[in-house]
């Protein structure tokens, strides 16, 4: 069988110009980065699409394919005769070279060119590395030009950051080597899609306010606590002129040519976990069907994307595609499909009764899951009540998910509602409160110290913020131990950090990081050019 990257190197694209041409945009809405990448103007079509989320119950440490379902869906959508696009997040280096792999699709439910998409694109993530650490070199340059805002360097909390898993770089002491080196304090690095620049990125919906939440960033507090922040230091207008061409939009393709807008690209465990706002709401001006993708279980990138995207930029999704699979409910029932089950109808409850959508079971059909394991997840989704299909993507492509699409069209069709999770009124620790027990289960909340203290110390100003849970993956608890539908456990909350920049507050359950390190054998091992054709690229 082919690889993924054999795949997608034998597909003949089209010209992006084309892929353009079909959505209604003109020469002048596009700047093009080559044959088959091109770069948005703002879209001034009114809003059309009906919005299509794609979560996952919880997941494997493989991934359950969340991306490959949401691509084959868009392409779906256009084999039943629907107008489709794709709103996606960009991969992080990170992953590509670490463990889990691109963020691409894979098999025949790709996006292409998938080789560039994977590694440099067209620079974003570069961009808003500069911009997260143009901010800490100008802090560091106040802090040895004479601090005159008196600004307390063992309270600074704005992190470097990178796009790469480098555990070596969580804990750095900073300013070594004498004076003219700058003032030694203690620093930290965080991966460049855990950066509260990119959840500012992905949140703004214009220049103007992208600017404006830059300068909202907190860096610090002086000696006398007062609040540091990044317009304190006049960063704002040059971190701006860096993200400026990056912050529009990315138009890339499928295999299949169903368009595809790929920006943006916060972690799900520890950030938001979704597309920026400015893409999803391009895609919903120009399609009549919109695919997007949160990360990870929805308890995660789902969550967020209810809570956190939807109140921010005014959505609500016509659908939820919640994808299963036979391994993950084996994993979670131990070893027994229908006992695993169970973690199924959790986040099916969650998304349908909790948060009132439209939910699609969907479950993504390896090569080796037998006839009676597919018959016993329409039985299991029947008995429950559960609207469910079966997609092929990976081998069949579009083909492979007519039927999900069906059911999606279906459902999207039908009444619509959205219920937040919590009211932005609540006290953070009853929002926190709410996520614990409702979402995930739990008893209820334990505070570390500094979680405590600082919640008691938190400003009215950020009362009404929405809270960003960072949190493990592989559980509903804040322990990837404790698999299925675990009972009778509390959350575990650590720290407490206020992103002013981004509006949100996030919570640190467990022994969550924002740096990730790299596996013993990374996927950079395998990668190498043969003839100056990349190899090992999935």
């Amino acid at each position: 069988m082919l690889s993924d990257i054999e795949i997608a190197r034998n597909t003949v694209m089209r010209h992006i110009s084309g892929i353009a041409a079909e959505l209604g945009l003109k020469e002048d809405d596009y700047e093009l980065y080559g044959k088959y990448k091109a770069k948005l103007a703002p879209v001034t079509f009114p809003r059309k699409g009906k919005l299509v989320l794609v979560t996952a119950m919880t997941p494997t440490r493989q991934g359950d394919g969340k991306t490959t379902i949401s691509i084959g869906l868009a392409d779906g959508l256009r084999k039943i005769g629907k107008k489709s696009i794709l709103a996606l997040r960009e991969p992080s280096l990170g992953p590509v070279f670490g463990m889990k792999g691109g963020a691409t699709g894979g098999g025949y439910s790709q996006i292409v060119p998938m080789e560039d998409i994977n590694l440099h694109f067209t620079g974003d993530f570069h961009a808003i590395t500069s911009a997260n650490n143009l901010l800490c070199a100008l802090i560091d340059n106040h802090l040895q030009q004479g601090n005159a805002l008196g600004i307390d360097p063992r309270s600074i909390t704005f992190k470097r950051c990178l796009d790469m898993n480098d555990r070596a770089l969580r804990d750095v002491v900073i300013g070594l080597g004498g004076k003219s080196n700058g003032v030694v304090r203690e620093d930290h690095f965080c991966i460049t899609v855990a950066s509260e620049v990119m959840a500012v990125f992905c949140l703004a919906t214009s220049l103007e306010e992208l600017e404006e939440k830059l300068g909202n960033i907190t860096i610090g507090t002086s000696y006398s606590k007062k609040k540091i922040k990044a317009r304190d230091l006049k960063a704002q207008g040059a971190m701006t002129v860096l993200l400026k061409e990056a912050f529009r939009p990315n138009l890339v393709q499928t295999l299949e040519g169903t368009a595809a807008i790929v920006h943006g690209g916060p972690f799900a465990n520890i950030a938001h976990g979704c597309n920026s706002v400015i893409a999803t709401d391009t895609a919903m001006r120009l399609a009549d069907y919109v695919v997007t993708e949160a990360g990870f279980g929805s308890d995660l990138g789902a969550e967020k994307f209810l809570d956190i995207k939807c109140r921010k930029a005014g959505l609500v999704p016509d659908c939820a595609v919640l994808v299963a699979t036979v391994k993950a409910m084996k994993l979670h029932g131990a070893g027994d499909m229908k006992s695993g089950f169970a973690n199924v109808k959790k986040h099916y409850k969650n998304l349908h009764d909790i948060f009132g959508l439209n939910v699609v079971v969907n479950l993504n059909k390896f090569g080796n899951d037998t006839e009676e394991e597919v018959s016993l997840f329409r039985q299991l989704c029947a008995e429950n009540n559960m609207p469910c299909s079966v997609s092929t993507g990976f081998v069949d492509g579009g083909k492979g998910c007519v039927e999900l699409a069906e059911k999606v069209a279906e459902e999207a069709g039908k009444k619509k509602e959205l219920t937040f999770l919590y009211d932005l009124a609540d006290p953070i620790e009853e929002k926190l409160h709410k996520i614990a027990k409702k979402c995930y289960g739990a008893d209820g909340v334990v505070l570390s110290a500094t979680a405590s203290r600082k919640l008691s110390r938190l400003s009215p100003e950020y009362a009404s913020y929405p809270v960003c849970v960072a949190k493990t993956q592989y559980s509903f608890s804040d322990d990837p131990a404790l698999l299925n539908v675990p009972a009778n456990f509390k959350i575990n909350v650590r720290d407490v950090e206020i992103k002013s920049g981004s509006g949100f507050i996030v919570v640190y359950l467990g022994d969550i990081i924002s740096m990730p390190g790299l596996p013993k054998e990374p996927n950079a091992e395998s990668i190498h050019l043969v003839d100056g054709k990349t190899v090992g690229l999935f």
